[in-house]
């Protein structure tokens, strides 16, 4: 597979910022993919030009991580407050804790601090239980919870929204932890709180989900399995305020 930024020619960032002045509506980030996959030799080149244009357009930068290059050191210290990190709980190596002690990088912890956003993405290659395990044992949560569902992705272990927020129940997160991370988690991070959000004046959407109580058997991208008693299940949406069935 060839990354859309192994070649720097492909990407043009006045021809982004255009687009993204003309859609102001639409367009609330900039997202950029950069790792061996995705950007192949460019390093940190591709993630410089679309904070470039993020700059001009005050709006933040998500940012995929793949293997490196360029090293997760590079890729974070480079994200600003309300840039979103995603693949966050990815395997070695770029991953965010150290194997060896489970230790949770210096700069992940800094990023943090300032403000940087992290997106689990868990996709076909990037959710591992023992970063996952290390991460959450550290206290270390992410603010979005996504499935990174794709063509690419749609037969691997992610499966879907639900399977992905099962994975963390059976990891030890609370209910109201999950939700909020697959909800109001999101809708922060893309600057739009109403979303996310069933308070008066919201635009009712919501999901009706069950959870089902049993033995359910979750794998990571590396093929290791965890065990949850609970999983989560879809019965219904609410859009607009109107009921569809499942």
């Amino acid at each position: 597979m060839v990354g859309e930024c192994g070649d720097l020619r492909l990407l043009n960032p006045a021809a982004c910022l255009n687009i993204a002045s003309l859609y102001p509506d639409d367009i609330v980030g900039i997202k950029v993919r950069v790792g061996m996959t995705a950007s192949d030799g460019q390093g940190s080149a591709p993630l410089d030009l679309a904070l470039e244009v993020a700059d001009e357009l005050g709006l933040p930068v998500m940012c995929h991580l793949d293997n490196p290059p360029p090293s997760r050191l590079e890729v974070v210290s480079r994200l600003r407050k309300g840039d979103i990190l995603t693949h966050c709980f990815r395997p070695f190596p770029n991953a965010p804790a150290r194997m060896r002690d489970g230790a949770v990088r210096e700069e992940i912890i800094a990023a943090r601090e300032r403000g940087v956003i992290f997106d689990i993405g868990h996709g076909k290659g990037s959710f591992g239980f023992v970063t996952a395990e290390a991460m959450i044992g550290a206290g270390f949560l992410p603010e979005c919870i996504s499935s990174d569902v794709h063509v690419l992705s749609i037969d691997g272990t992610a499966q879907s929204q639900l399977n992905t927020l099962s994975k963390f129940l059976a990891l030890g997160v609370s209910l109201n932890d999950v939700i909020a991370a697959s909800t109001s988690g999101p809708a922060a991070a893309i600057g739009r709180p109403e979303l996310g959000s069933l308070v008066p004046g919201s635009p009712g959407d919501a999901t009706v989900l069950h959870l089902d109580e049993g033995s359910f058997e979750f794998a990571d991208v590396e093929g290791l399995v965890r065990t949850g008693n609970t999983r989560l299940t879809g019965d219904a949406r609410v859009l607009g305020g109107r009921w569809h069935g499942a």
